[in-house]
């Protein structure tokens, strides 16, 4: 399996890191710490030399309860970091968001992927995605990042998502989008409670049928500080354990803060599947 964009191809046989880069005053776990141009920079190079082969740089703060910025000011925060990032660095950039304008504006200056966890459901998205031609990941989420946790019901979680996004991949086609540029994210505490998610972690395997790259972020969420009972800051542990589950049931891009860490597991991933064969 395969993503291509901007004359660059991305090798999906073996599970690829996305580092995160929130450009937000208010996310949840390093909101604030990397706002500046220079410091999304450093930590760039610091991911990239770690080994993330994926840089995800986010302007909008989608953790439960978060208020909107507009579309101004997320341009404003997410259009330089990405065309400085391209200048300077052999690393696929991911653009975290939902906005026609913001998909638009990254394409133009070197963005190679829409992560959009509004499966493109915004006005004009669609078109949008359409039209730039990367490769966009589409990710279920109940309600909206204001309400999402504050009663997430399902009959059933694994067989609702699917279908959400059975709709979401024909919606894509419909409209020019083709399945091969798609990506599928189950959206973890994107209205989910904790027994929501780890039943979508469980049975993650199950959205092989769609035979498309899964991409699936769980780094230093509540699934795993309710769990544990700690902090942002002290969840590594639990968030190795699951990019570890993910990429045993051939998760394709795993989503973290902790790039390096991650990276060395999904070594001991890798050393442990292909001595299976």
């Amino acid at each position: 399996m395969k993503l291509y964009a901007r004359d660059s191809i991305l090798d999906l046989s073996h599970p690829h890191v996305m580092g995160i880069l929130n450009v937000t005053p208010d996310s949840f776990s390093d909101g604030g710490k990397h706002h500046a141009l220079i410091d999304a920079l450093t930590h760039t190079n610091e991911m990239v030399n770690a080994g993330a082969t994926i840089i995800d740089v986010g302007g909008e703060s989608t953790r439960p309860g978060a208020a909107e910025v507009s579309v101004d000011e997320e341009l404003e925060r997410v259009i330089p970091v990405v065309e400085a990032i391209a200048q300077r660095f052999e690393v696929w950039i991911s653009v975290d968001t939902s906005r026609p304008e913001v998909m638009r504006e990254s394409a133009r200056v070197g963005a190679h992927l829409i992560n959009d966890i509004r499966a493109l459901q915004e006005p004009g998205a669609l078109e949008a995605a359409a039209e730039i031609e990367l490769p966009v990941c589409l990710m279920h989420m109940q309600g909206d990042p204001r309400t999402m946790q504050q009663a997430p019901h399902y009959q059933h979680v694994v067989r609702e998502v699917d279908d959400f996004f059975s709709q979401q991949i024909a919606r894509c086609e419909a409209a020019g989008i083709k399945k091969s540029q798609l990506l599928l994210d189950p959206g973890f505490g994107f209205g989910k409670n904790l027994s929501h998610n780890y039943q979508l972690l469980a049975q993650l395997s199950e959205f092989h049928h769609f035979e498309l790259p899964l991409l699936v972020g769980m780094s230093r969420k509540s699934m795993i500080g309710q769990l544990l009972n700690v902090g942002p800051s002290q969840r590594l542990t639990g968030s190795l354990a699951c990019a570890v589950i993910a990429a045993m049931q051939g998760a394709h891009i795993i989503r973290v803060h902790d790039v390096k860490e991650t990276v060395e597991a999904m070594r001991v991933v890798e050393a442990t599947k292909s001595a299976k064969e």
